[in-house]
């Protein structure tokens, strides 16, 4: 485990990378999803984090402990171009810059996501019209249809780019694996075989209090 400014990494993929992809996420469980974005960006990026934010801008920090998804990360993204990290911000423009510092200022940031996700980021309220635009001078998106494919507005369209992923993943989100554990119906193809059972502990374990 290694600290580097205000991002702490749990395993860092062993050659420094030119276009560094970044996956934020809650990660409360990991999905199939989450490894099928990381997986289809390895055809454009040469690194792939998944950061888990130690404060999150809009949803609030439940289910399973820090700790426990970061292991979670740990057995399910286990390919060597697979890096994990906490960082201290939330929004994409504060982990953005905690990457570059954890990077140097030459790898380019490309931030990975679902339509969803990118909908939500791109109409956050930062306090000021044009704030966003700016920001996608430090960092660029590829995003992959969920529900639908993203159609970002026109003065965007430079810093954004559709990724395809290897099959559909509409139906996945790790709020369906948590309300089909609750409800004792199959979730088990929504999660990755390495931390199913840990995944049954975990969330069975809180659905039973």
């Amino acid at each position: 485990m290694a600290h580097t400014d205000s991002m702490e990494f749990f395993r860092s993929a062993p050659n420094p990378p030119g276009r560094l992809g970044i996956i934020p996420g809650t990660f409360n469980p990991v999905t199939v999803a989450h490894l099928a974005l990381a997986q289809a960006a390895l055809s454009r990026v040469d690194e792939v984090l998944f950061v888990l934010p130690r404060a999150f801008p809009h949803k609030p920090y439940s289910g399973a402990s820090f700790e426990e998804r970061v292991e979670m990360l740990r057995q399910a993204a286990s390919g060597a171009a697979f890096s994990i990290a906490a960082a201290e911000g939330g929004l994409f423009i504060e982990i953005a810059r905690e990457c570059r510092a954890a990077y140097g200022p030459e790898v380019k940031l490309t931030f990975l996501c679902g339509r969803d996700a990118a909908e939500r980021i791109v109409n956050w309220d930062y306090g000021r019209s044009g704030a966003f635009a700016e920001m996608l001078g430090e960092f660029d998106l590829l995003v992959a249809a969920r529900g639908g494919d993203y159609d970002p507005p026109p003065d965007l369209r430079h810093a954004i780019a559709r990724l395809d992923l290897a099959f559909p993943c509409d139906a996945v989100s790790a709020t369906t694996v948590r309300e089909r554990l609750a409800r004792g119906e199959p979730w088990e193809e929504l999660v990755p075989a390495p931390i199913r059972e840990r995944v049954r502990r975990i969330y069975g374990a809180r659905n039973a209090r």
